[in-house]
């Protein structure tokens, strides 16, 4: 399940560090929380559909690796970032 255009634009405005910006940390945790809240949305009522379940580990596993870096290279970005999207940590 693919983030529609207008909410990733939405996104990356909202987590830019400056103008431009797609590639940061930041910005790329919140696409990933994003997509993983519509596949869970999805596998609510397709709980069979195993392929997409490991995209799914896939992008939970991406995403704890950039919060571990972002963790470790800057702990205020880090906990900014956690309390503005609500992950738990």
């Amino acid at each position: 399940m693919s983030v529609a255009p207008d909410t990733k634009q939405k996104i990356i405005k909202d987590n830019a560090q400056s103008k431009g910006d797609t590639g940061s940390p930041e910005v790329q945790v919140a696409i990933l929380t994003e997509r993983i809240k519509n596949l869970t949305e999805h596998f609510k009522s397709n709980h069979k559909d195993n392929h997409s379940r490991r995209g799914l580990l896939m992008m939970v596993n991406k995403r704890r690796n950039l919060l571990a870096y972002l963790k470790k290279k800057d702990v205020e970005r880090y906990n900014a970032l956690i309390a503005k999207l609500g992950l738990r940590k």
